[in-house]
């Protein structure tokens, strides 16, 4: 967990740790022939959706690090994202520099930029662990896998994603919400929020 002190008491501080590692722990259970499946984001089979998460990842990994250029400056949907052959040993690795990127407590400082957006360093790092929570669901849901993340990065990503007064919700980014039990598991709570049906199976 991250040892510096927050500028903004009201913004959590979060160790992307925990979600990347889930994401990693579910790649030796993706087989080949599941990559042209369907997925939960419905302009993504699962090769373009673990693209995706390439992707992200570097574009966070270079946020953190303060590292502005094309993998920050580059809307995610400007193009349909192409998975390279060496995914299994490139995600992993660029997920460990993104989670190494926001320990240093420069990374929350200031402003910063991811996908061509200007936003605060600490927001920035909720947004990246929203990410990985939502997608690493994606991916086991697609892949017919367990996905526990932790309690902790589920908060996180439940609040990012519910609207507030002051942070009306941006359904350009996100889905509407899909209504749910309020008692219901907070995983599911979270994904409802994020748009998606937490009880989506390929071939829905």
């Amino acid at each position: 967990m991250n040892n510096h002190t927050d500028t903004n008491p009201t913004i959590p501080t979060v160790d992307l740790e925990p979600a990347a590692r889930q994401i990693t722990d579910l790649l030796p259970g993706i087989h080949e022939q599941q990559l042209a499946g369907p997925t939960p984001c419905p302009d993504y089979t699962v090769r373009e959706l673990l693209a995706h998460v390439v992707g992200l990842a570097t574009a966070f990994r270079d946020a953190g690090r303060k590292e502005f250029g094309p993998t920050t400056d580059t809307a995610p949907d400007a193009a349909l994202p192409v998975l390279a052959e060496d995914w299994r040993e490139a995600l992993p690795t660029v997920l460990d520099e993104l989670v190494t990127a926001w320990r240093a407590p420069a990374a929350r400082q200031g402003m910063t930029r991811a996908g061509g957006v200007d936003l605060p360093g600490d927001v920035a790092a909720m947004v990246a662990l929203d990410e990985l929570v939502i997608h690493g669901w994606d991916l086991a849901r697609s892949t017919g896998q367990k996905y526990e993340p932790d309690e902790a990065s589920l908060l996180v990503s439940l609040a990012l994603l519910t609207p507030g007064d002051d942070a009306p919700r941006s359904e350009t980014v996100f889905g509407p919400p899909v209504p749910v039990a309020a008692d219901a598991p907070l995983v599911d709570r979270a994904v409802a929020m994020s748009g998606r049906r937490p009880d989506w199976q390929p071939g829905d």
